[in-house]
């Protein structure tokens, strides 16, 4: 048996188009000086994290363009790409906590320092273009 005419379709609906933004990131805070100040700034915020502090965004004396998270993935995109090595992780790491680069007139440092120099000739410019530093 044929069933009864089948109920009418419902109307289409008309879809609206989100309009695109010109810039690909939205970047709103102010942007650190240069890419070894933002290392120290996430360091010391990873640091404080470890240690119980509650990171909250937007609750800092100056409003940045990111989270501590972001530079830190930042760092391990470059790591995985290979244009990072463990020695500029362990150098990172190591006077990052210490707040201040290897300084190359002691003897001890300067291995350091130009491991320190390598690496933000790479970091540098991909927070450059995240518009995360200056």
């Amino acid at each position: 048996m044929l069933s009864p005419a089948a109920p009418a379709l419902p109307a289409t609906r008309v879809s609206r188009t989100v309009p695109l933004k010109p810039e690909p990131y939205s970047v709103e805070g102010e942007p650190f000086a240069n890419a070894e100040e933002a290392w120290f700034w996430a360091v010391q915020a990873h640091d404080a994290k470890t240690a119980g502090a509650r990171v909250i965004a937007g609750c800092g004396q100056v409003a940045r363009p990111c989270e501590p998270q972001d530079l830190l993935q930042v760092v391990d995109r470059l790591y995985r790409a290979r244009k990072l090595v463990r020695d500029h992780l362990h150098v990172l790491v190591h006077y990052g906590r210490r707040q201040s680069a290897p300084e190359p007139d002691r003897f001890r440092e300067q291995r350091a320092h130009s491991l320190w120099q390598e690496a933000f000739t790479v970091i540098a410019p991909a927070l450059r273009k995240k518009g995360i530093a200056r």
